[in-house]
């Protein structure tokens, strides 16, 4: 995902609890439904696909997003290729007036920068954004962005999490930096449920900071397949009104394991 506040809807990019280390095989983390990204990556060998649908409402328009999907493959015990595949946005603002089609597509790496067992983790993310979508939607440039997110377990059902994040996406003909900050509670309801609140803000190079509150829930159906059901609401002006969404991710291994 890894799409700024800025974007006129807010699309999770999110936070998902880090691998099992027992015998058994790991339960999927996902980066849905927070926008704060998990600090954690596929495990080497496995195809990770993570979807949703998202409504948003903002100063009167409603539009859709659509099947918002995330790829992540495992190409290494640290490392993850990422492939954003294009959304289809339906009534999405944008400077001619309400438009609808498809958006960009990206591509882009995570790696596991550190892992204590138990303990604090870090990851880093890199994207590329590409100029594939429709005339009304794309942004018609290569938008570059990194990610870095951590986590770190307050007690057995408690943890913290955030995001500090830089994107360069092109408005206008030209490259605008935009600096996000997240930061979030989760809190592990049971073993296969979890809900989490989270503030994220934006900080663009030009026009003032865009503030959101977030929460949201994720229940694990089984060890690889998630649903997910999260809420927002902006807290300053330029900022969508609210948004709400559902998602489903999956997870196999591509070696048999």
């Amino acid at each position: 995902m890894n799409r700024p506040i800025w974007l006129a809807l807010l699309i999770p990019g999110a936070f998902g609890q880090a691998p099992d280390v027992s015998g058994a095989p790991a339960a999927i983390a996902t980066d849905r439904p927070a926008v704060t990204d998990s600090s954690a990556v596929v495990p080497n060998g496995a195809f990770q696909a993570e979807n949703g649908v998202l409504e948003t409402g903002n100063q009167g328009r409603r539009s859709l997003d659509f099947p918002e999907t995330l790829i992540r493959v495992g190409v290494g015990p640290s490392t993850e290729l990422r492939f954003t595949a294009p959304d289809y946005y339906q009534n999405s603002a944008a400077p001619a007036g309400s438009q609808s089609g498809l958006g960009d597509l990206a591509a882009g790496i995570k790696q596991q920068l550190y892992s204590a067992p138990g303990g604090f983790e870090v990851a880093a993310v890199v994207s590329l954004g590409f100029p594939t979508g429709a005339h009304g939607i794309s942004s018609h440039g290569y938008d570059p962005s990194f990610q870095l997110p951590w986590s770190h377990p307050l007690s057995g059902n408690w943890t913290a999490a955030g995001m500090l994040s830089v994107y360069v996406p092109t408005q206008n003909g030209s490259h605008k930096v935009v600096g996000e900050s997240t930061f979030l509670v989760d809190r592990q309801l049971t073993k296969a449920w979890d809900a989490f609140i989270e503030y994220a803000g934006d900080f663009p190079q030009a026009g003032g900071p865009r503030h959101l509150l977030h929460c949201g829930t994720a229940y694990k159906i089984r060890p690889q397949h998630q649903l997910d059901l999260h809420a927002g609401v902006g807290l300053s002006a330029a900022t969508v009104d609210h948004f709400v969404g559902v998602g489903y991710s999956f997870r196999f291994g591509l070696t048999g394991r």
